[in-house]
């Protein structure tokens, strides 16, 4: 309970007062009390849909985490429109309004905005004052607008994003900066389906698409080399975004001549000593010139074609669509695959990539061998170790831990062990008068007797008494005092 409550109670009921009071046992401050007109205010929520507002509220609560002003009549999110920072909120609901116009720094009292959802509402252009502020935004929704143009760099002020929404906009060209390395560094979603393009640049697709998801479907693309090269690929490694809505995709049944001079040469390795030049030919195809051939390169660190061809470059793909190393590193090892448009399907048998060994073949397999041997001396190093623990275990179990030998009575006939087996092994003479003495304490037991095989006399009821020490402790027996009690009677 909250300690203020303790101390007001049998103060007469107030409703002002039991606000208050679950505001303080809440955390939050008097001046974020007051709900909004027409809202709903739960915990850390507050929604303000479907109220018809023309504005947003100017006493919005600032302890919200999310706010959702959806299904409203805003047109207009003017800068000022959230009077203080709100250093709390996550999650901001826009969607289904009539916004044309958004401000610059119209977020900036949202600073740690990961959720902003602007979807369905009637923006045309984008510009990157917009968005100043939200360094933390991660998902960022803009389908179902009627988004025309975006300005370049409006997204690169958003480093953290990771998923873009585009769809059902009227774009005719993917926003400059947003896959060149000046948009957002961690974009691994990107939808654009449903838009106006014409073209794409594969180049840049390539790349998103090695670590995240690229969606394309329901534009008006012409199909030329370079696109059936994409989708050829995609479909050989199974890209999800792509089989998911292939019917929706161009170039199905394409007659395009895009093919290179093919042969029956397929991937295979490739070794090169550090410092040498190497040249590795697109597996299928025969290295003859062709003047801008469709093919690209994908690398363990880039994706590359002949467009991006540069003379002093480390990696260069040449116009007969072939790949320089030029001065191999060791981290050029590694797996090259090479898209190109076939105008086929892919054979399961045939594998568009080659892999690449920087360095000597024999170092790298001693490299190796002594890597697994290490490997091996670690694991029988380890079993001896856990040998030698679970054999000290046993031996200790068996030491401390195994039930007492049966001792035979004064008569010389056996008795059962009975309660005594119980007992942990210690000073014999203290087995033999029924005690054990643990942590300066002596515990009891008393064995029941057994019938005399040799004489098939019945043993009379038998009780010794035993001294006890530190068993009551009410102060009533002291220590050595004899325990006689006729309820612990074995009758046999």
């Amino acid at each position: 309970m909250c300690p203020i409550a303790s101390q007001l109670r049998g103060v007469p009921y107030k409703p002002t007062a039991v606000v208050l009071l679950l505001s303080l046992c809440l955390g939050f401050p008097p001046q974020a009390l007051p709900c909004p007109t027409s809202c709903l205010c739960a915990s850390d929520l507050v929604s303000c849909s479907g109220c018809n507002l023309s504005a947003p509220p100017s006493d919005l609560p600032g302890y919200a985490t999310r706010l959702d002003l959806s299904h409203n009549s805003l047109a207009v999110l003017p800068a000022d429109w959230i009077t203080r920072t709100f250093d709390r909120l996550a999650t901001l609901v826009l969607s289904r309004n009539h916004i044309e116009q958004i401000e610059a720094n119209a977020f900036a009292a949202t600073p740690h905005l990961l959720h902003l959802d602007l979807s369905s509402n009637k923006l045309s252009v984008l510009n990157a004052s917009i968005f100043t502020g939200l360094k933390e935004l991660r998902e960022l929704l803009l389908f179902g607008n009627q988004i025309v143009h975006i300005l370049p760099n409006s997204f690169s002020g958003l480093q953290s994003l990771v998923k873009l929404y585009l769809s059902g906009n009227k774009l005719t060209s993917l926003p400059l900066g947003l896959l060149d390395g000046a948009g957002p560094l961690n974009l691994t979603f990107l939808d654009v389906s449903s838009n106006r393009l014409s073209s794409v640049e594969v180049h840049a697709l390539l790349a998103l698409s090695q670590h995240g998801g690229i969606y394309l479907q329901g534009n008006p693309l012409v199909c030329d080399c370079a696109l059936l090269a994409l989708l050829e690929y995609w479909t050989w490694t199974q890209y999800r975004p792509l089989l998911d809505f292939q019917d929706e995709y161009p170039c199905r049944g394409s007659t395009l001549n895009c093919s290179l001079h093919e042969v029956s040469a397929e991937g295979g390795s490739y070794q090169v000593d550090p410092g040498k030049w190497l040249l590795l030919t697109c597996p299928g195809f025969a290295p003859l010139p062709m003047k801008d051939a469709a093919v690209f390169w994908v690398t363990p660190t880039t994706v590359l074609n002949s467009s991006t061809h540069n003379p002093s470059a480390h990696l260069a793909v040449l116009p007969n669509g072939n790949l320089e190393i030029r001065g191999a590193l060791l981290e050029d090892s590694g797996s090259y695959t090479c898209v190109a448009a076939r105008g086929r399907p892919h054979d399961p048998a045939e594998s568009p990539e080659v892999t690449v060994i920087v360095g000597n073949t024999s170092a790298v397999a001693s490299s190796g061998l002594a890597h697994r041997s290490g490997t091996e001396h670690f694991n029988t190093a380890f079993t001896t170790l856990a040998s030698c623990v679970v054999s000290i275990i046993l031996v200790l179990l068996y030491l401390y831990l195994t039930p007492c030998r049966c001792t035979g009575n004064r008569g010389g006939a056996s008795r059962g062990c009975g309660g005594r087996a119980l007992m942990l092994c210690s000073d014999p003479r203290e087995v033999e008068a029924g005690q054990r003495r643990s942590n300066g304490k002596r515990v009891a037991f008393l064995e029941p007797q057994v019938e005399d095989s040799d004489t098939g006399v019945a043993k009379s009821p038998v009780m010794s008494p035993v001294t006890t020490e530190g068993i009551l402790k009410n102060g009533s027996r002291t220590v050595g005092q004899t325990l006689t009690d006729t309820t612990l009677v074995v009758q046999t």
